[in-house]
């Protein structure tokens, strides 16, 4: 996965939320990031290697909504708007496992472009929310 510089540098943005998130993240947010990076680590180990498309992949399909169910909850439990935005875009992320089967004309590229622009969507959300929270807290004189 890490052998290009393009997927070095793709995973950038990333780690640094993910540092951001676990520095001045509130409960809810560390929760997101952690589960985050662990799906992305599940999802590295459950994707199959060496081929472009190999039919429906039940696994990431599967993980994909434990992920959307993490973002509901957090959205269900916490006074916060950035898990549903978090929640939206893996709305799309699972919307696009069921449609590019289905669609014939749609490329595989164009699948995995979906899956990334979803994915940076999360971070971003994250992220603002990581940034919300510490916000909150400054003004809070807490921090």
């Amino acid at each position: 996965m890490l052998d290009t510089l393009y997927s070095q540098l793709g995973l950038l943005p990333a780690v640094l939320i993910g540092v951001f998130a676990f520095w001045k993240g509130g409960e809810p947010e560390r929760f997101a990031m952690g589960a985050w990076v662990l799906g992305w680590m599940a999802a590295m180990l459950l994707q199959p290697d060496g081929h472009l498309y190999v039919g429906f992949q039940w696994p990431l399909f599967l993980l994909d909504l434990a992920m959307l169910a993490v973002f509901v909850g957090l959205a269900w439990r916490y006074r916060r708007s950035w898990p549903v935005w978090a929640a939206a875009c893996q709305l799309v992320v699972l919307t696009a496992h069921v449609a590019f089967p289905l669609a014939k004309a749609a490329s595989m590229e164009a699948f995995y472009t979906v899956l990334n622009l979803a994915g940076y969507g999360i971070l971003i959300a994250i992220g603002v929310g990581t940034f919300w929270a510490w916000q909150d807290r400054r003004a809070a004189g807490l921090e």
